[in-house]
């Protein structure tokens, strides 16, 4: 008897601890970045979850340097990794207004697409926005990368975070260009909208 009413006690004290105690508490830059995955269906929510984390990081503090993705051992190595960690942000956020931008483009408008053309257009619509807005993340991408860049980084690598300092590499000489992507990417949703806007209603 004792033994029974010993475990209801704990199971009613155990109860009674808020659930909140356990949860995973995000503050730190570091902690929204954990929370951007890449989806397998890809939908639109998924894109705008992913968007929603992303620019979270890019706005909170960094979490003290013993927390970072990267052993870091002085101070110099301490600014060049936090000038990373936001080009990396940046080029996830372009990454994802493309993935959503492509859900509802249209790569081609046929002449039997002429019954759904205003549904089209209000897609295409989406997607011009989308790509538009990845051109605010390059800018900010670059700037980053050019802070990174600088003379006193010239041969320092954070090896912790090779893939972001490769992306530098890229975006200093050239390689990775979201500029020509993102014109070429407009200027053929322009083209859509405007074969779409010159269809004549027909039904098929």
């Amino acid at each position: 008897m004792r033994k029974a009413l010993r475990f209801l006690v704990v199971a009613a004290l155990l109860a009674a601890v808020p659930s909140s105690l356990s949860a995973y508490v995000c503050k730190y830059k570091e902690d929204y970045l954990k929370l951007y995955h890449v989806h397998y269906a890809q939908l639109p929510d998924d894109c705008m979850e992913n968007i929603y984390w992303l620019e979270r990081a890019v706005s909170a503090d960094f979490a003290n340097p013993r927390y970072a993705y990267v052993k870091i051992e002085n101070e110099e190595q301490w600014e060049k990794y936090r000038y990373l960690f936001q080009m990396h942000v940046n080029l996830k956020l372009i990454e994802q207004h493309l993935r959503l931008g492509r859900i509802y483009d249209k790569k081609v408008a046929y002449f039997y697409d002429a019954p759904w053309r205003d549904e089209y257009l209000r897609n295409l619509e989406k997607t011009k926005s989308c790509y538009e807005a990845a051109y605010y993340y390059w800018q900010e991408a670059r700037l980053w990368a050019e802070k990174a860049n600088v003379t006193k980084f010239r041969f320092m690598n954070l090896s912790g975070v090779q893939d972001w300092e490769d992306e530098r590499e890229r975006i200093s000489t050239g390689r990775l260009d979201y500029t020509k992507i993102l014109d070429r990417e407009n200027e053929r949703v322009q083209k859509v909208i405007d074969d779409l806007f010159a269809m004549k209603e027909k039904k098929y």
